[in-house]
């Protein structure tokens, strides 16, 4: 909890720091970490979650970007000679460098809404060496996480979340629970990477460039929204409608699409894709 005279929040860093010693509790319980876990923290912060977390697990590593919050946290957990802090921007952070003797990671945070979207894409691409996850994200975002074909939310975000990940989400939080208080609800996500990737595209690069131009143009049939990139006679001859519009697909329809379009080479020209999915809108 931020004091009179300390830290005050910033908001070019997206900071509202979690306060609400029943909503910690209940977002301890839900990761349940363990003493071995290999456990790590984005957004620290004022060190809420940190100071629950690291009571369990005396080795929990944090990556936060707000310099004036290190001698914060150092000094606030000076007790604990295994606690480290990186200074570091998480959407630029290589996460598979804290792995040791193998060990998943298991990452947790209240990520700021400013940058919640393309974090989790950043983290995606690194899914190989994680364990699960754990966020404090903007409901709506959560939302659009979780949703399936023909929901209202269900986009790019969810696609691609989806591909890598099981999407759980766990329990709503109000804004009272934050100083200063959001303007917005919000909600707590589990997400497992897949030991198994359930639909295997043969090029991630391909499924994102399908994936984004179908949603660029949600509201249009796939033989219009995918005009540049299949024809309606292709997509037919892949057991797909031509007729109806991208919200309606599944995952693995556009990972069929996608595959047919690797094939094909018919995005030898196109332009690296691998970050463009980092909106949270879907439009």
């Amino acid at each position: 909890m931020s004091k009179k005279g300390g830290h005050q929040a910033r908001k070019r860093f997206g900071q509202n720091f979690l306060h609400d010693p029943g909503v910690i509790e209940r977002i301890v319980r839900s990761i349940s970490p363990r003493a071995d876990d290999a456990m790590v923290e984005i957004g620290p912060g004022l060190g809420a979650l940190t100071e629950e977390i690291l009571a369990v697990n005396p080795h929990l590593q944090v990556v936060e970007l707000d310099r004036d919050l290190i001698p914060v946290l150092r000094t606030k957990f000076f007790n604990y000679p295994d606690f480290r802090i990186h200074e570091a921007d998480a959407l630029r952070f290589d996460f598979s460098s804290l792995v040791t003797d193998g060990k998943p990671l298991r990452i947790v945070g209240n990520l700021p809404y400013n940058i919640s979207t393309p974090l989790i894409f950043h983290l995606l691409s690194q899914s190989g060496v994680v364990k699960d996850m754990h966020f404090m994200l903007q409901k709506e975002v959560v939302q659009r996480m979780a949703a399936g074909p023909g929901e209202n939310n269900y986009g790019r975000l969810g696609i691609m979340t989806q591909y890598f990940c099981k999407v759980q989400p766990l329990f709503e939080v109000g804004p009272g629970a934050f100083k200063p208080a959001p303007k917005v609800d919000s909600a707590i996500v589990r997400l497992v990477p897949h030991e198994s990737l359930p639909h295997l595209a043969k090029d991630h690069k391909t499924l994102q460039v399908v994936v984004r131009t179908a949603f660029n143009a949600r509201r249009k049939t796939l033989r219009k929204a995918l005009g540049t990139l299949v024809s309606a006679e292709q997509l037919q001859s892949l057991g797909i409608n031509d007729g109806l519009r991208p919200e309606n697909l599944s995952l693995a329809d556009f990972v069929a699409i996608a595959d047919f379009v690797a094939d094909q080479g018919l995005l030898q020209d196109a332009p690296d894709a691998a970050n463009d999915d980092t909106g949270v809108s879907d439009d």
